[in-house]
């Protein structure tokens, strides 16, 4: 029974990721470009209709994403390892930014709640670039917690490198804290450049796992 329970959990909480990524890349790729071009009547129309749509698959998604995925790590604390551990640490500060920044700050712009869109739209623009720029070294950490060979550095044996912790969650607070109270980096505004550098962080991250 527990299995199953497993499995059950481990199916839902793929299912509400892919739509919450899926719909996360939507915005980032697609709806953002198509505003660069669109008509402005057009684009009104999206803000008024599709946006409120999308948002609440979006933020729901991304909540159910976290707590199935708390189930799971409380079903493998005997094997939690670096890896996860980074990857759950991005995971819970991009579901994080959708609730405390990007939606806020949406409700704004699409006419939910009284502010200046001029400032609450960067706002959630940054959050949502960085939470692709996580998505990517996320992803990959929980594949690899799993599947690679040094997913064996338990933590609970007290095999896991303190430099390779500290410095892997260095790097994910120093970009969160971007989110929070910096600014759109040239290395994440553009649709090329978020993709190459999700590419990079997962390199820089995952050498930090795998070498430190």
């Amino acid at each position: 029974m527990e299995d199953l329970v497993n499995m059950l959990f481990r199916w839902g909480h793929i299912l509400v990721g892919v739509t919450w990524i899926g719909l996360l890349y939507y915005f980032n790729f697609v709806q953002t470009e198509y505003f660069k071009e669109a008509e402005e009547e057009a684009r009104k129309d999206t803000v008024a209709k599709l946006a409120p749509r999308a948002l609440w698959w979006f933020r729901w998604a991304a909540l159910f994403t976290f707590i199935t995925g708390l189930y799971l790590l409380y079903s493998i604390t005997l094997r939690v390892n670096l890896d996860i551990i980074l990857g759950v640490t991005m995971g819970t500060f991009m579901m994080l930014n959708v609730w405390g920044i990007i939606w806020p700050n949406q409700k704004i712009v699409i006419g939910l709640k009284e502010g200046d869109p001029g400032v609450a739209g960067p706002k959630a623009g940054l959050a949502s670039r960085t939470n692709t720029l996580f998505s990517l070294p996320m992803l990959y950490f929980m594949v690899s917690s799993a599947h690679l060979p040094h997913g064996g550095y338990l933590m609970v044996q007290g095999d896991m490198s303190s430099t390779a912790f500290l410095a892997g969650i260095f790097i994910i607070l120093a970009i969160q804290a971007n989110a929070i109270w910096g600014k759109m980096f040239g290395v994440i505004t553009s649709v090329r450049d978020v993709i190459i550098s999700g590419f990079v962080l997962t390199v820089i991250l995952s050498s930090i796992s795998y070498y430190l």
